[in-house]
């Protein structure tokens, strides 16, 4: 099996704009970022968008290993589909990239309820879990709450929101220094 590393970008809800930094590095480098797409983004279902992990990363596994890059409700996501994955399946994933996780246990949005409670289950892989001091979707605690149940290390950014396009990142630098360093 071939050794090259399919990073799969897992956006949240509402999905990732042009000017995210998820996007922008799935623009830099088509070959190598896949976005895993869902089939509702303003809907969300815990299931569908879990199973839908779960299948990207079947797909990518047969080119090589994977890496899994969320933001927001695609960390809660790949927390779900952790939970529920077979072992063969997460021997596939080299790591995960897991920035601004939401909260959803106190995100009181009628589309988020269904993600209620967040999975915390250990991840069978190197993780890191970035946030930032002033996201209005997840408090620093509740943050370094979720690295510590998943076994990940945190990475506090600073004071960006929530960590996506308004917070101007940019092609995000640090964040690619992140992902090269798992």
């Amino acid at each position: 099996m071939p050794d090259r590393i399919t990073y799969l970008v897992v956006p949240g809800y509402q999905n990732s704009g042009p000017a995210h930094w998820q996007t922008r590095w799935e623009a830099a480098e088509p070959e190598a970022f896949r976005r895993v797409e869902q089939a509702d983004w303003d809907h969300p279902e815990q299931q569908d968008w879990a199973a839908r992990v779960d299948a990207a990363v079947a797909a990518a596994a047969v080119e090589g290993p994977v890496v899994l890059v969320a933001h927001s409700l695609g960390c809660i996501t790949a927390a779900r589909w952790v939970a529920g994955a077979s072992s063969e399946r997460t021997a596939a994933v080299r790591g995960a990239l897991l920035v601004a996780p939401a909260d959803v246990d106190t995100a009181e949005v009628p589309e988020l309820l269904g993600f209620r409670p967040v999975a915390l289950e250990r991840f069978p892989f190197p993780t890191v879990v970035v946030s930032s001091t002033d996201d209005p979707w997840v408090t620093p605690a509740r943050a370094r709450e979720f690295a510590a149940a998943w076994g990940a290390s945190h990475v506090e950014a600073g004071a960006y929101g929530h960590l996506n396009s308004e917070s101007g990142l940019g092609d995000w630098p640090e964040g690619r220094k992140l992902l090269a360093e798992l």
